[in-house]
């Protein structure tokens, strides 16, 4: 029982930080992800995400202009100002004003469910995608090429001078921030199989430990120990039917 709680908790812990990382990684890639994802789904965005991003480039641009006014003011201190015609605050404006086209999208859909076939699909992604290596893999565009193309465009658009650092800044860390969420995503969907998997190859296994005939090879991947050969049968297939319920899906911890 120590080994089971012990085993739970750190797979607790685990969960805990995956949606952590997820959660934070949604918050920063939100901004490009309103212009990559057209087609987003009603349910796509939380809105808790959805809150914490339009808090953080309403409250992170107004911070970095105020930064900026008062460093001019101390003296001896040069600040130069940023190179480029956009920054961050511009980029915020259009971000908002993107969010208000996704709200009205998103309300009519809500209101007739029938718009959409599944309420928490992102949408395919943009159309030239497709004219790039392996760009018709669903997981390879949304982990490699959307990250990055976000941190070429950030690249691009300091070179011509468009883009001012903080926005820069700002789209390099959305396009780590898109990778690593599309990641989480991918492996938690890759989990869920291979937990079916390893289920349907302990089925045959476990049924040999009922009757004991299961030998250490096919026990060492369960981490299982044979029963000792005068143990009530009874006992037996008890401990056996413990063991099945941990490989069921329908245990929270599988």
């Amino acid at each position: 029982m120590f080994g089971a709680s012990e085993e739970t908790h750190v797979e607790h812990l685990q969960n805990t930080g995956i949606d952590f990382v997820q959660t934070v990684s949604s918050v920063f890639c939100d901004g490009v992800e309103v212009i990559l994802r057209p087609a987003s789904g009603t349910r796509y965005t939380p809105p808790a995400v959805q809150f914490f991003s339009m808090t953080l480039m309403a409250v992170g641009s107004a911070i970095l202009t105020l930064l900026s006014n008062f460093m001019q003011m101390i003296p001896l201190v040069q600040v130069h100002r940023q190179v480029g015609m956009f920054g961050l605050a511009d980029y915020a404006k259009f971000y908002f004003l993107i969010c208000a086209i996704h709200g009205v999208r998103k309300w009519r859909r809500m209101i007739n469910p029938a718009l959409e076939l599944h309420s928490e699909y992102e949408g395919p992604a943009l159309p030239f995608f497709r004219w790039l290596p392996n760009g018709s893999s669903f997981w390879f565009v949304r982990i490699v090429l959307e990250p990055v193309f976000v941190w070429l465009v950030s690249i691009v658009l300091a070179d011509l001078f468009i883009a001012q650092q903080d926005l820069v800044i700002y789209l390099r860390v959305a396009a780590f921030a898109l990778l690593a969420k599309n990641f989480i995503s991918w492996f938690r969907a890759w989990e869920y199989i291979r937990k079916i998997l390893d289920m349907r190859n302990a089925g045959p296994i476990i049924a040999k430990l009922v009757e004991n005939d299961a030998t250490p090879e096919e026990l060492a991947p369960m981490h299982l120990a044979s029963f000792p050969k005068n143990i009530d049968p009874q006992v037996r297939k008890a401990a056996a039917i413990q063991i099945a319920q941990r490989y069921s899906p329908e245990n929270p911890n599988f």
